[in-house]
């Protein structure tokens, strides 16, 4: 593989994150979603026209939620906006609609606040499927509990020093549905529900949030299977007959915050619908007397394992999880130590390139190698230029004779690349980053750099770094895309989150300090050699 060959695969593989990146991690997800739109699977009709949500009833392996003309509401739907009890802690504060579901939860924690306004979020998407919203297979019946109200036991519940429940009951024509929720304050809770008599019918946790948006993060639905392994069905990707039978968690989530059911013990049959979106709504099948935890809030770390260590894996990092996961528990841990997360980055950024340094520095030992040969290689390029076959054994014995390897600074990188996928998905799904501060201009390293300080410090340490590493361009047009190199990244990365501009920017200064390591060695090799001539010489 010639020079050129190789830095243009670098910049492949560095642009990797930012293009391709895009095709094989969960696609750019939509920043608002209207569900008033949606034809299929609309899960509250909100005017007297529209088909009410039924479910099937003659399997359940069907999908559950299903929209009929022959069920058309004759009047309008009990209102969402009737709030009959409410539920607070001081981590958050609940309601609870007419039709028995969660309507709002707002997170109360200043570190969660949202940036723009300065007020704090509200989990549950506007105009969309809410959490415990019930949907039963018989249609008549069905239609029925989207008109007949809940009633409360309580009007206020304070769960901040303590658990408490509230029972809600619906009296329909055929069955009284009681659900019994029992609120912990850190979020999370337990619903039971209980028919007087047996009908099939659906349960959600909900839709999921839209609070934090971004084009390169996972939102979607989130399903961990009884063999621990999960599966993700993201915005848009949602065949809408998906059948999980025995899942123990299901969650819709967005890049910061989920509502999810949980239950390690009995576990789930779970079901997917979509909208006309496509986007995922997640069903569990219920029956006469349900039991299951649910969470709704921040995908903060400690506060999931605190719940239960499982809850965990709720966090998507795509791919490279099994790498990120863990890099994620250490920078936490250094966390714990610094008691900053920008100093936290820049450790664990300088603690993995020395456990890289001796990939690094052999595909840098490589590059310099094939740079001192480049003369002979061009030599063998002019004397058999019409040869390509005896042209590569000739080159190929030249780098058997002088020890080098062509692979040998691709090879690295490519082994360095899981690496630097986890920890990109850990600094862009991290809410403990959320509000974190790092320097006087920096007060929230979830957020890109306002003031723009870092991008550049990262364009022009990758200038820096390009200026010194070994090149051998024989075309002027390759070497002047490679120029401009650093500023297409430094475009890139303006909007990125400060957090990982910075480890960006940690990263290239190692890398600089490395390659002038390495030059100094070959300089001082290349030295002695000359003054070996010259002895021999005179």
């Amino acid at each position: 593989m010639s020079q050129q060959q190789r830095m243009l695969l670098a910049v492949a593989l560095s642009l990797l994150f930012f293009i391709v990146y895009d095709f094989i991690m969960p696609k750019p997800q939509r920043v608002m979603h209207d569900q008033n739109a949606t034809t299929q699977s609309q899960p509250l009709s909100q005017s007297s026209n529209t088909a009410a949500p039924i479910a099937p009833t003659d399997s359940a392996t069907q999908a559950p939620v299903t929209n009929s003309a022959d069920t058309a509401v004759n009047s309008a739907p009990v209102s969402q906006s009737n709030i009959i009890s409410t539920v607070k802690s001081k981590d958050f504060i609940a309601q609870f609609d007419e039709l028995g579901r969660i309507s709002k939860f707002e997170v109360l924690m200043e570190r969660f606040k949202n940036s723009k306004d300065g007020g704090y979020p509200n989990v549950i998407a506007n105009n969309s499927l809410k959490p415990l919203e019930i949907r039963f297979s018989d249609a008549a019946l069905n239609a029925e509990a989207f008109k007949v109200p809940y009633t409360a036991s309580v009007s206020d519940l304070d769960v901040t020093n303590s658990k408490a429940s509230i029972v809600l009951t619906q009296k329909l024509s055929k069955t009284t549905v009681t659900k019994t929720i029992s609120f912990n304050e850190n979020g999370s809770y337990n619903v039971n529900v209980k028919l007087s008599e047996n009908q099939d019918y659906f349960m959600s946790p909900g839709f999921r949030p839209d609070v934090e948006s971004d084009m390169y993060t996972f939102k979607g639905v989130i399903v961990r299977k009884a063999n621990e392994a999960t599966e993700t069905i993201a915005d848009g990707d949602a065949e809408g007959n998906e059948v999980f039978n025995g899942a123990t968690i299901v969650a819709a989530s967005d890049k910061y915050y989920t509502t999810a059911f949980y239950d390690f013990e009995n576990s789930m049959n779970a079901f997917v619908t979509k909208d006309s979106e496509s986007d995922p709504l997640i069903f569990i099948k219920g029956n006469s007397d349900l039991s299951v935890n649910g969470y709704i809030g921040p995908k903060e770390y400690d506060r999931l394992d605190s719940i239960d260590p499982r809850l965990t894996s709720i966090i998507e990092y795509g791919f490279f999880t099994f790498i990120a996961k863990p890099v994620f528990i250490f920078l936490k841990y250094i966390h714990s130590i610094v008691g900053n997360w920008g100093w936290s980055i820049v450790l664990i950024t300088l603690i993995i390139r020395f456990i890289l340094y001796p990939l690094t520095y052999k595909g840098m030992v490589s590059m310099n190698k094939l740079k001192e040969l480049s003369p002979k290689i061009k030599q063998i390029q002019a004397d058999h230029k019409g040869n390509p076959q005896k042209m590569n054994a000739k080159m190929m014995e030249l780098y058997k004779k002088e020890g080098a390897n062509p692979m040998g600074g691709c090879l690295p990188m490519l082994m360095q690349i899981p690496v630097f996928f986890a920890i990109y998905r850990v600094l862009l799904n991290s809410i403990e980053l959320k509000h974190a501060p790092w320097t006087a201009w920096i007060h929230d390293l979830s957020v890109m750099d306002p003031y723009y300080v870092l991008p550049v410090l990262m364009g022009a340490s990758m200038f820096w770094q390009q200026r010194i590493t070994p090149t051998n361009f024989t075309d002027p047009m390759q070497e002047k895309i490679m120029k401009f190199l650093p500023l297409i990244f430094t475009f890139f990365f303006v909007t990125f989150p400060a957090g990982l501009t910075l480890y960006w920017f940690v990263n290239n200064m190692f890398s600089v300090l490395q390659q002038y390591y390495v030059n100094s060695i070959f300089a001082k090799a290349k030295a002695q050699k000359e003054s070996v001539k010259e002895v021999s010489k005179s």
